[in-house]
């Protein structure tokens, strides 16, 4: 595994070692060891899957208590996958990152707590996994608005996208519960 830090430090790219032969494919998602020997010392306590169609987007989504760090993985399509460090007290407070995941390129994205989280389907279809460092809370769920100029993400979008009634009605990072 190789991990690849963006140009928010805290958030890394996870490059896999793929093993293929003409039986198909082998490659580790998680392996403790080696994600402590990149910094990483979280414990998942929960895994996620999604499917979204092309055009939805989803986010940008952060718990205010009980934060999650996310471990964020492509297993059908391609999405663009958004994180946006929204620790007031951070160097790259208010930046965003942004990298395409697919099941064909195989990465993960690393986020910590502290950042809100969304991502674009590219694909006809697509299905997302992710590994969380803290179990799903609703009654701290809070959503970031996708396209607050003050954060200016530049999402690939061919359209306007598919959002829920939550998206919509989601906070610019200046009225958002936001981490110290």
């Amino acid at each position: 595994m190789e991990f690849v830090p963006t140009t928010i430090p805290d958030v890394l790219l996870v490059k896999p070692n793929l093993f293929e032969d003409p039986r198909g494919f082998f490659l580790e998602t998680y392996r403790e060891n080696r994600f402590a020997e990149a910094g990483i010392f979280q414990k998942f306590v929960q895994e996620n899957h999604s499917a979204s169609e092309r055009g939805v987007l989803r986010g940008l989504h952060y718990q205010i208590r009980q934060p999650q760090g996310k471990l964020v993985r492509v297993i059908a399509g391609e999405i663009f996958d958004v994180a946006v460090d929204i620790r007031r007290s951070s160097p790259t407070f208010g930046q965003w990152v942004g990298i395409i995941l697919s099941a064909e390129n195989k990465d993960q994205l690393w986020l910590p707590a502290g950042f809100a989280h969304g991502f674009y389907v590219l694909s006809e279809r697509a299905e997302v996994t992710y590994k969380v460092t803290d179990y799903y809370a609703p009654e701290w769920d809070r959503s970031l608005l996708w396209n607050d100029p003050q954060i200016g993400i530049e999402w690939p979008l061919v359209a306007d996208p598919i959002l829920s009634s939550k998206d919509i009605n989601a906070k610019k990072l200046s009225e958002a519960e936001l981490f110290d």
